[in-house]
């Protein structure tokens, strides 16, 4: 049976003008004008030192119509710094009080939304202006599960401009950073980082049998012999039903067989295998 989850940790922000694709191709780490129409990605804006402030969900209507979505607790902040330099061009960015609704399994036929997202085979996101006629069944943290599964990144406000886009392996993800546009707010930095070898870092899906809960941003512990050493970041969490989902942030030349557990406990985490390939 399909799950209807009402995804209300997110906001709905409209971009639009005549110069929305030129400025959101400055802005972003995705090559917003070969973006089809009807698609999506996920996407950065990044700082000056390439460091990431906001992730978003792009979707592209038309080359003067944008909807992103990102997590609510990242704003103000994320939003300010991508529409910084909007007034020197004709694109203005809206928040949009509409339904957000994550379908995991086959749509129901008798809806129809202004938008719907395809996320990939299993999932999609639902975008309307009105309420739906939807039964929810599903809780957000089952969302958020799938996204961590999914090797999707998070960012919060513990790791706002903590990270470039590599270290949470966005050059695998969808469409996320194009290597061949032109320049973008930190473009220089992420650039360097593929060809030049200057990322070190990645981010890892671990899981455990554990009723804890674990704060963003804090480490995890690497087992040295016979100690223990704190290490890695930890960039989303999740415990749904007596399993703990995290990804975190490490040293990309971490050993198969290392061994790792939750800070100051006896709780040990299972690597779980990303979905992708983080090789350059």
């Amino acid at each position: 049976m399909s799950q209807f989850i009402s995804l209300t940790q997110y906001q709905l922000i409209e971009a639009h003008g005549a110069d929305a694709e030129k400025y959101l191709q400055g802005q972003l780490t995705s090559d917003v004008v070969q973006l089809a129409s009807g698609a999506t990605t996920l996407t950065a804006h990044c700082d000056p030192k390439g460091k990431m402030n906001a992730i978003y969900r792009l979707f592209k209507v038309s080359s003067e119509q944008f909807f992103l979505l990102v997590k609510k607790d990242i704003l103000p902040s994320g939003l300010d710094a991508l529409k910084k330099y909007a007034v020197f061009s004709k694109v203005s960015f809206d928040l949009r009080d509409w339904q957000i609704i994550g379908v995991i399994g086959e749509k129901c036929g008798k809806i129809t939304p202004h938008f719907s997202l395809e996320i990939d085979e299993q999932r999609s996101i639902l975008l309307n202006e009105t309420e739906l006629p939807v039964n929810f069944n599903g809780d957000e943290k089952i969302w958020e599960v799938a996204d961590i599964q999914a090797g999707l990144p998070n960012l919060s406000p513990q790791t706002q401009n903590e990270f470039i886009p590599q270290a949470l392996n966005l050059q695998a993800v969808e469409q996320a950073i194009s290597f061949t546009k032109g320049c973008y707010i930190g473009q220089e930095t992420v650039a360097r980082a593929k060809y030049r070898g200057a990322n070190k870092r990645a981010m890892f899906i671990f899981k455990a049998q554990t009723q804890q809960e674990v704060e963003i941003g804090s480490e995890i512990e690497m087992q040295l012999e016979a100690n223990w050493r704190k290490t890695g970041t930890i960039t989303s969490a999740v415990n749904l039903d007596g399993v703990l989902w995290l990804q975190v942030v490490m040293n990309n030349d971490i050993d198969s067989e290392q061994q790792f557990r939750l800070l100051n406990s006896e709780v040990l985490l299972e690597r779980v295998q990303l979905p992708y390939s983080i090789t350059e």
